[in-house]
């Protein structure tokens, strides 16, 4: 499985969402001919080609999957596995790194290659094919998911071996989440104190405390009253929670990463699962 796919080969992007639909958009884009996958109602973007998963597997070697979580990429590696022309699946969702090896051995086992890749970037990153992926994959593999990758992503970095994608995007959303609980205290101390709040994040972000989410989310999302980033509440605390979980596993957790699983599970139930995540911050 050395060989990349050739501008216009198939590939298959199962899962339709904002997230999916940015990603096959970028591949139609870059010459390929997709296969868009979804059994939800989602509309198909222009010059996809909607079909069903076995059909799908029957005519693109590279398969794609953004999904909402690890119970819909079980099923898709189930079928997978019963097909036998080798397939690599790159795999955008979110999951546990753990559940991530062992997939990846199931499809080994039957002559199959799975990458994870989760992003970062937002379905805006994902339509214009700007996306950061953190990837995890075997070095033997590592050229072609790379090149599988070039119409999806503007950074792509090789973490380690599989698992260790999943394992930085969740510490990565665990840090951004603890981030945004953290300026909720910043723009509550400044409004209380009668500070301009542009002029507070223009002073920290000049500073040590600064954050992507100080830099991006409170300016762009925050202090313009849009709240529409397109990422919600309900997978934000999912990814918080379960990267609370591997810490604990791995005996690396504190008092911080429990007090931001707390928050983020209470906001949850608060304001729903589909409010934009960025509401931690200001509800």
């Amino acid at each position: 499985m050395s060989n990349p796919p050739a501008a216009g080969a198939p590939v298959a992007v199962v899962g339709l969402g904002q997230m999916g639909s940015g990603m096959a958009s970028s591949l139609v884009r870059a010459g390929h001919t997709v296969l868009g996958v979804d059994p939800g109602p989602p509309s198909t973007p222009e010059g996809v080609d909607r079909t069903e998963l076995a059909g799908a597997l029957q005519q693109a070697d590279v398969v794609v999957l953004s999904l909402p979580g690890g119970d819909q990429v079980e099923q898709v590696v189930e079928q997978v596995r019963a097909v036998h022309t080798p397939k690599l699946v790159i795999d955008t969702s979110t999951c546990d790194p753990t559940d991530t090896r062992r997939r990846a051995q199931l499809l080994a086992d039957t002559g199959h290659v799975l990458a994870d890749a989760p992003v970062s970037g937002g379905p805006s990153g994902a339509l214009a094919g700007e996306l950061t992926v953190f990837l995890g994959c075997a070095e033997e593999h590592l050229e072609r998911v790379r090149r599988a990758l070039e119409p999806l992503a503007g950074r792509v970095t090789h973490v380690g071996d599989v698992g260790a994608g999943h394992t930085a995007k969740l510490v990565n959303n665990l840090l951004c989440g603890i981030h945004l609980s953290a300026s909720r205290t910043l723009l509550e101390v400044g409004e209380r104190s009668g500070i301009d709040p542009a002029r507070l994040l223009e002073a920290v972000n000049a500073a040590s405390g600064r954050s992507g989410v100080t830099e991006v989310n409170l300016p762009r999302w925050v202090l313009s009253g849009t709240f529409d980033s397109g990422f919600p509440v309900g997978l934000m605390a999912r990814d918080v929670d379960l990267a609370a979980t591997v810490a604990q596993e791995l005996g690396a957790s504190s008092p911080v990463v429990r007090a931001a699983r707390e928050m983020w599970a209470q906001l949850r139930d608060e304001v729903g699962p589909q409010e934009d995540f960025n509401r931690m911050v200001k509800r």
